[in-house]
């Protein structure tokens, strides 16, 4: 990467770290709202399902306005945060983490659920028949074996991570070193003169890695479930 300018190694890093806390922030709650989707029946069951998957058609731009209004220093918990441990997410790396992990979370869900809706159910009933309490069946029966699903979700939360733009650039503005991830870096250099050069740069390294995010899930999830002889 040493044909590339500071500023874009920067944005580079700063996407990779935006990606890689925003699966791990949405990871847990993906798991559990998978298995809530997948294995319980209850009211309101088909609302949830519609509003967990509701950023995918949302306009991610309204995405952060809701953030703005949710987590921003005068909003419903950003004052909270502010106000009690000095968090500030408008701004920061911290919110765009936010951002991209709301924008990002369908995708960890549903992948973690088609794997979990494919797991027989008669594994699980053994498992409960033999005593193992819920808990102890979901740690050792149903989680090892939503573990293709997992895995998928989070490289492909990840990659899909990389390239959020309209939420971020929303709720935490374009600020380079702080939240000028690598769509935003790609965004300014096609606003400003002479920067055809590095949009060319940069949009490549962005085809790169959603491409390598891609085949990189297909490969763990097939490697996965040979493993588990599925």
């Amino acid at each position: 990467m040493i044909w590339l300018h500071p500023s874009e190694r920067t944005a580079l890093w700063l996407s990779l770290e935006v990606s890689v806390r925003s699966v791990l922030m949405s990871l847990p709650f993906a798991v559990l709202m998978a298995w809530l989707l997948a294995r319980r029946r209850f009211l309101g069951r088909t609302l949830l399902d519609a509003l967990v998957h509701l950023p995918l058609v949302l306009p991610p731009v309204a995405v952060g306005y809701l953030l703005l209004i949710v987590f921003g220093n005068r909003g419903l918990i950003g004052a909270w945060l502010h106000r009690v441990f000095g968090l500030t997410l408008i701004f920061t790396r911290n919110g765009a983490a936010l951002a991209t992990a709301v924008m990002t979370f369908p995708v960890m869900v549903r992948a973690m659920r088609i794997s979990l809706e494919n797991v027989d159910h008669g594994l699980e009933d053994a498992a409960r028949m033999l005593g193992a309490g819920p808990l102890d069946r979901f740690a050792t029966v149903t989680l090892p074996l939503m573990l293709p699903g997992i895995l998928a979700g989070m490289i492909m939360a990840f990659s899909a991570g990389l390239g959020e733009f309209g939420a971020v650039i929303t709720f935490v503005s374009n600020i380079p070193g702080e939240t000028r991830t690598l769509p935003l870096a790609l965004y300014t250099a096609l606003q400003s003169p002479g920067g055809d050069a590095a949009a060319a740069r940069l949009a490549t390294i962005s085809i790169v890695l959603g491409l390598s995010g891609l085949l990189l899930a297909e490969w763990f999830a097939r490697r996965v479930r040979r493993m588990l002889g599925r």
